[in-house]
Parts: C-alpha cells; sequence; structure tokens
C-alpha cells in the first residue's frame, strides 16, 4: 500500500470498522488539518465543525459504506437542509439564505454515514474555471499558494489536496471537477450523463451539460463514493445506459487491451509531455496508442458558440428564478461583472435560439460518435495550459480570452454526456498537471480501471504542500 493508500478514506473505514480508531478521533485529525490549512486556502467557507463532531460521536459504523467518514460539500448544488447555500453570490451571503431541502444527492451521503464538515468556496455560479469569487475571496492552491485551485470545484480541490478531508463533492458542466482535479494533484471523474441524478428540484444539471461527481487522492476512494451516489431516481430526465452494481468491485478486474487516441491539439508543451508519458505507460501496460486522432469536429469553434448560447440564457434564466425565490429582481449590483454580462446576453437571445443551439449539439454529438467504433478511449490533457496565478482569469479586460484558450479539451465530454477523468501524471515547475481519459457513455468503470492501472504503476504525481 503506498502512502496515499494509506490515509484515503477506504483506509479510514478500515481502520474505524477495526476500532483502530473512533469516528471522533478521526474527526478531530480533520479538524486539525482545518486549522493548520484552511485559513491559508480558504476551501471551506461554512464549516460546521461542531456539528460534525456530535454527528460523529453518533454514527453507526454499520450505517453505510461512508460511515464515520468526513466529507465537504462544494456550496453549488448538494442542497443541505438548514445549511448555507450561496452558490458563490455575494446577495445570497447577504441573506444569510439556507436550503430548505435535501437533494437526492445529499440524501445518499447522509444515509451512507458520510459526515460533513462544511461547504466549500466556489466562484460566483460556478461560472469559472478559477475559484475567486467576490463574495468569498479566492481558493489557493495547496501546492503554491500563489496559483489557483481551479474552478469551479475548486474549493473542495484544495480541501482534499491539503488533506482536510478523503472526499469532497463536486461538479462538472464544463470542466469543473477535471480542472481542479488537475491543478491540485487529485483525480476528478466526471460521470456520465445521468449515473448521478440532480433531483429532486431539478431533472438535469446546466442543459445538460452538467453532473455530480467526487474529488480524491486514490481511484478506489472515487469508486467508493460512485458506489454511494450512483442511480437513477423518479423523474430524471435522462439516466445512464449500463446501471453498475459496485464500481468498488470492479476495480481489480482487468479490462484487457484497449485502443487509445491521443489528441493534443495546441496544448502547452508541458501538457503535451504529461499527455505523452501516460500514452508510454498505458503502451507499456499493453494498450495499443495511436497518436494524432479525435473524434471528427471534436475541436469545432463552433461547438463553443452554441454552448455560450445555452450558458447566457442560462445565466438569464437563473437570475430571473433566484429573483423569484428571494422576492426582488436580480440587479447589477448583486453580479459579478462577467455574469451579469452573460444574463444581459441572455435575455437578448430568443428561445428559438436555445432549442436550435440543443438541436445543434445534439446533432454534433451523433457526428463524433461514430469515433468510438474504433477507439475505446481518448487521451488528451486536462487543460491547454498550465495553470494560472490567483487574478489571471479574473482580469475584466482579459480573462476571458484567456479562459477561452485554456478549456478547449473539456467541453466535448459535457456536450455528449461522456465520461472523462483528470488523473495526476505530470507536473511543471512544482504544480500538478492532470491528463485527461475521456470513454463512450456509460463506460465510466473502464476510465477507472485504467486510472487504478496507472495509480498501481505508480505514476500518479507525489507532489508535497507544506505550510
Amino acid at each position: 500500500m503506498n502512502d496515499i493508500r494509506q490515509h484515503d478514506a477506504t483506509a479510514l473505514r478500515t481502520e474505524l470498522l477495526a476500532g483502530t480508531i473512533s469516528p471522533p478521533e478521526a474527526l478531530g485529525r480533520t479538524i486539525e488539518q482545518f486549522n493548520a490549512w484552511n485559513p491559508t486556502i480558504n476551501a471551506i467557507i461554512h464549516p460546521r465543525l461542531d456539528q460534525a463532531l456530535y454527528e460523529a460521536a453518533q454514527v453507526d459504523l454499520d450505517q453505510g459504506a461512508l460511515a464515520g467518514v468526513p466529507i465537504a460539500i462544494k456550496d453549488l448544488g448538494c442542497e443541505q437542509a438548514g445549511e448555507p447555500f450561496h452558490c458563490g453570490t455575494s446577495f445570497l451571503r447577504n441573506l444569510n439564505w439556507k436550503s430548505t431541502y435535501n437533494s437526492y444527492l445529499w440524501s445518499a451521503l447522509a444515509a451512507a454515514g458520510a459526515i460533513s464538515i462544511g461547504r466549500t468556496n466556489t466562484p460566483e455560479f460556478g461560472s469559472t474555471i478559477t475559484t475567486e469569487p467576490t463574495a468569498y475571496g479566492a481558493t489557493r492552491n495547496p501546492h503554491e499558494i500563489r496559483y489557483s485551485a481551479g474552478g469551479s470545484s475548486g474549493g473542495s480541490a484544495a480541501a482534499v489536496a491539503a488533506g482536510i478531508v478523503p472526499i469532497a463533492h463536486g461538479n462538472d458542466g464544463g470542466g469543473s471537477l477535471r480542472i481542479p482535479a488537475s491543478a491540485c494533484g487529485l483525480i476528478g471523474l466526471k460521470p456520465s450523463r445521468g449515473t448521478v441524478s440532480a433531483g429532486p428540484t431539478r431533472s438535469e444539471h446546466r442543459h445538460g451539460l452538467g453532473i455530480d461527481g467526487v474529488l480524491t487522492k486514490t481511484v478506489r476512494d472515487t469508486a467508493l463514493a460512485l458506489d454511494v451516489i450512483s442511480g437513477s431516481r423518479y423523474g430524471d430526465y435522462v439516466t445512464t445506459e449500463l446501471p453498475v452494481a459496485s464500481y468498488s468491485k470492479l476495480l481489480a478486474t482487468d479490462p484487457g487491451p484497449q485502443k487509445i487516441a491521443i489528441a493534443t491539439f495546441s496544448a502547452h508543451p508541458a501538457c503535451v509531455d504529461a499527455v505523452n508519458k501516460t500514452a508510454s505507460l498505458l503502451e507499456g501496460l499493453g494498450h495499443q496508442i495511436t497518436a494524432g486522432k479525435n473524434p471528427p469536429e471534436w475541436f469545432s469553434n463552433d461547438v463553443t458558440d452554441q454552448i455560450i448560447v445555452l450558458r447566457t440564457i442560462g445565466m438569464a434564466q437563473e437570475l430571473y428564478q433566484w429573483g423569484e425565490e428571494i422576492g426582488r429582481p436580480i440587479t447589477q449590483e448583486d453580479i459579478e461583472p462577467s455574469n451579469w454580462w452573460s444574463s444581459e446576453l441572455g435575455k437578448t437571445l430568443p428561445g428559438t435560439m436555445y432549442l436550435a443551439a440543443q438541436n445543434w449539439l445534439h446533432h454534433w454529438s451523433r457526428r463524433t460518435s461514430s469515433f468510438w467504433n474504433d477507439f475505446d478511449l481518448l487521451l488528451t490533457p486536462v487543460l491547454g495550459g498550465l495553470t494560472p496565478t490567483i487574478g489571471f482569469l479574473s482580469d475584466p479586460k482579459t480573462g476571458q480570452q484567456q479562459l477561452r484558450e485554456l478549456i478547449g479539451f473539456v467541453d466535448q465530454a459535457n456536450v455528449t454526456g461522456q465520461p472523462a477523468i483528470s488523473v495526476p501524471v505530470g507536473e511543471h515547475e512544482g504544480l500538478p498537471i492532470g491528463v485527461q481519459v475521456i470513454a463512450a457513455r456509460g463506460r465510466d468503470t473502464l476510465l477507472l480501471q485504467i486510472a487504478q492501472q496507472l495509480e498501481d504503476s505508480g505514476a500518479f504525481t507525489k507532489l508535497s504542500n507544506e505550510l
């Protein structure tokens, strides 16, 4: 067992069940890490440590697969009745807004015995790939605090990378699990569309682009969490085609030789090197590698343009809905400039354009699907460039163009609904670099098996982080 696995949730569960540590003692270790790290990295913005200690003292270790395990919840989605729900916004922070219901996702985690120590920082409405909301300030990368922890699940990623919790909830509507996983040296799996329910108040996340998941340090912890949170519920708009009884049990199964294509396009040399290193490792494990291949139209600028239609109209609708919820219209003073601009643009676009964009993207997804007749996996960078410093992407004059140059590899899997995972196999000047692996819809297990092979081979980057 390597050092990382000695401190993951799976190992903690073994300790708890063996009685070598009690749930309150385990939570005490978490609180020590929280006190040491959180004032510097600003990962958890709504701590609930006293409540967590009480719950740890009451937990039944036979309750479920995560009984006694401390986790953190992203403050965007995964609503918890009575807990803050601010979505990175100043206006909800000022109202001290709290959720009135439990999401299906939180109900599943709570039923499994997980203990939430608090909710984590996120950019306003999760609309960018760095976690620097005006409402709560920047979350910093535990590997180097001048750098971003990524986004929009940056607070969750930083909490796991700092060793505060072994598992943290996140979601991904445009790389928001994979990008912070890459920045912080973690595993970030975006499951297949329909694997995790968005209910009860939503039929799907972000026009079908988004889905919930987790950030972890080990593949087995990702599988453990997926066992808990996966499964469709009545009323879900889309359900996964291939329900899996246990991702954890299938990790040990050899997937056999896979046909893997590589596409690096115009990425930074360090990101390309990380992909090539991963390809060489996988080839050594018996897989067949083909360079310079990608699905048809995979890097088309038209995809980005159609997604912008969905996201701007979606932002306008989200602000309207929040206005209805709080009893007054959302104004320009309530919202960060980029999101206000997005909403104002969205309000000018007709509903016919929204439907046309969805239809275009559905047809595009079909056109790309032929690729998966010839290949099992696609290997790419996560980001087109290196992890940015704090402030780089939040510059009002240059941030949007810099953002567009970075995210050319992640949106495609959100559109198609395919599973995609970031694995920590590269590094540059002391910062991790993730490599993305994408599989066909419903083949989440294959991604986890491939990631497990890489972890077992010692490929995962091991970088120390110290205060």
